[in-house]
């Protein structure tokens, strides 16, 4: 930098510093200011550090002032510093104490050294405000899609020229099996921008979902006016990918936009991802339908909805059974991305053999714990009956009606029926007894001498045992790895196996944590929160995925 010696005169000065701003895209006035920034450094070392020297250049003229300030105090402390009020008055009549008297000193003339620390003042200066114009220009540009040239490559993080600053694709954001070489012009997605110590780290990438969202909205004019709404993406990066999307006007078809004319605008998308096919589908607020939408190509026969656990169950012929799944499960698990919900796919034999199984199970309990044959055992589960507490407290005209049956023998039935819950019931209270599961656990709402021999398998035996729980101890949670390929691993809580959600277990927990005194129950007042109704923003039918 021709500034070191700062022996120019003054119009190269501020010729200096006019280039250094064009060259940095940086204020000037940061330029002048890191100039008299480093001449005051240099001002201290030769007149001493101790002195509060100032320079100021003018940025019209270029000229530079060098003066020595001095606060005017009764008693001087520190004579490098200050000055009394009676020397103060001498150079300046008006002085009192707290003014600051400045002392003009001569131009600085630079030696080798000096010119060699000013420069590396000027340097760090223009650096940091170089640092912080970038920062700031793309912090704000988090969720952009930015185009730049491959500058390097190094252990497969591509590094991208982006004009005034510098990005990273990390490997793993890449897409994969994509080759890129210097000199490449690439499209990428901010998806993080940091302030770090070595400057400003802007990370890209072309494998997250948003990416593919960001594209739709440039070759999809209808989602860039915010007329088709994308509500969901799922992504095997460079291999396939499913997209959910929604029309705010009935007289739009919002796969259709996104196809485009012959599928030109998908098609636009699908060249810029190497290849990757796109399933684009309606969205739908009705979970079921959306589901099968989104396991298109597939045919679905059936589904059933588990709310509670967020698990659909689906059912498809067993033509269809590959097609659902996927190669190595792929439709299936973005179709799971997509929609939220884990999705169990059967075939209908698979469904078949299952509810035969369910139903064989459901005769046998019945005939072991009411002591009836297996043909009146069979009537009860066909008539719907799951369990005995169904059987034990269902209005005894509804087991008269079965077909074969009378009201003696409904009455027996359920005679039977009471009596075995009796006996199942002092077996689990002389368990949690033996357990040593306190009688005050049994004062928590919801919960039943089962979760109390439950409990106290686990070692929860007291008010304050439960009330130290948490909710995942109860009902569990689910680990996802971070392999994108690996499964979740669920972990079991406590209540396995009961009919018991989040929303029971929480009860359950604050309801011990006021029996025990940790709180009052006037802390569980809390607002129901309201809830919109997603049905105003659906747009009503269902199409076709389409298949790009």
């Amino acid at each position: 930098m021709a500034i070191a010696g700062v022996s120019a005169n003054r119009l190269e000065l501020l010729q200096i510093a006019d280039a250094v701003a064009r060259e940095k895209t940086i204020d000037r006035k940061i330029v002048i200011q890191a100039m008299e920034d480093a001449i005051q450094k240099a001002a201290k070392s030769r007149y001493g550090a101790e002195n509060d020297i100032r320079c100021e250049i003018d940025p019209r003229t270029g000229e530079t002032k060098l003066a020595r300030v001095l606060a005017v105090v009764d008693e001087v402390e520190n004579d490098s510093t200050q000055i009394t009020l009676a020397d103060a008055q001498k150079r300046n009549p008006d002085a009192k104490v707290g003014d600051l008297i400045a002392e003009h000193l001569p131009p600085l003339e630079f030696g080798r050294v000096a010119a060699q620390n000013a420069k590396q003042v000027i340097v760090q200066k223009v650096r940091e405000a170089e640092r912080d114009r970038q920062f700031g220009e793309y912090k704000d540009r988090v969720a952009e899609i930015v185009n730049g040239t491959v500058k390097r490559v190094e252990y497969g993080n591509v590094i991208v020229d982006l004009g005034r600053a510098e990005g990273i694709i990390r490997r793993d954001e890449m897409i994969p099996r994509e080759n890129v070489r210097l000199g490449d012009r690439v499209r990428a997605y901010i998806y993080d921008v940091r302030r770090e110590q070595r400057g400003p780290q802007i990370f890209l990438s072309r494998a997250r979902p948003e990416f593919m969202s960001k594209l739709f909205a440039q070759e999809v004019p209808e989602i860039y006016d915010g007329v088709v709404e994308i509500k969901s993406v799922a992504r095997d990066p460079g291999s396939r990918a499913k997209i959910a999307v929604i029309s705010k006007d009935s007289s739009i078809d919002p796969v259709g936009a996104c196809v485009g004319m012959r599928g030109a605008r998908v098609q636009a998308v699908v060249n810029e991802l190497q290849g990757e096919k796109v399933d684009i589908i309606q969205w739908n607020p009705d979970a079921a339908s959306f589901i099968v939408n989104a396991l298109a190509p597939a045919e679905v026969t059936k589904v059933v909805l588990d709310e509670e656990s967020n698990r659909i169950e689906v059912v498809v012929p067993e033509s269809q059974l590959s097609l659902a799944i996927g190669r190595r499960g792929q439709n299936v698990r973005l179709a799971s991305q997509l929609t939220g919900w884990d999705i169990d796919i059967l075939t209908e034999t698979e469904e078949s053999e299952r509810r035969q199984k369910e139903f064989g199970e459901r005769s046998q309990a019945f005939m072991d714990a009411l002591d009836v044959d297996e043909v009146i055992a069979q009537l009860l589960v066909t008539e719907g009956f799951a369990t005995v507490e169904e059987v034990a407290y269902v209005d005894i005209g509804e087991i008269a009606n079965i077909e074969g049956f009378t009201e003696e023998t409904a009455d027996e039935i359920q005679t039977r029926a009471r009596e075995y819950l009796e006996k199942i019931e002092a077996e689990r209270d002389a368990k949690r007894r033996e357990l040593g599961v306190s009688d005050d656990l049994a004062k928590v709402a919801g919960v039943t001498s089962a979760m109390l021999v439950a409990f106290g398998e686990k070692g929860i035996k007291t008010l304050e045992d439960l009330a130290d729980c948490a909710t995942d101890d109860l009902v569990g949670w689910v680990e996802k790895k971070k392999d994108k390929d690996s499964e979740p691993v669920r972990h079991k809580g406590v209540l396995d196996g009961f009919e018991a959600g989040r929303k029971e277990a929480e009860d359950m927990i604050m309801s011990a944590r006021v029996l025990a005194g940790w709180i009052s129950a006037d802390d569980l007042a809390v607002a129901e929160p309201e809830t919109e109704d997603a049905g105003d923003e659906a747009a009503e039918g269902d199409a076709p995925a389409s298949d790009a």
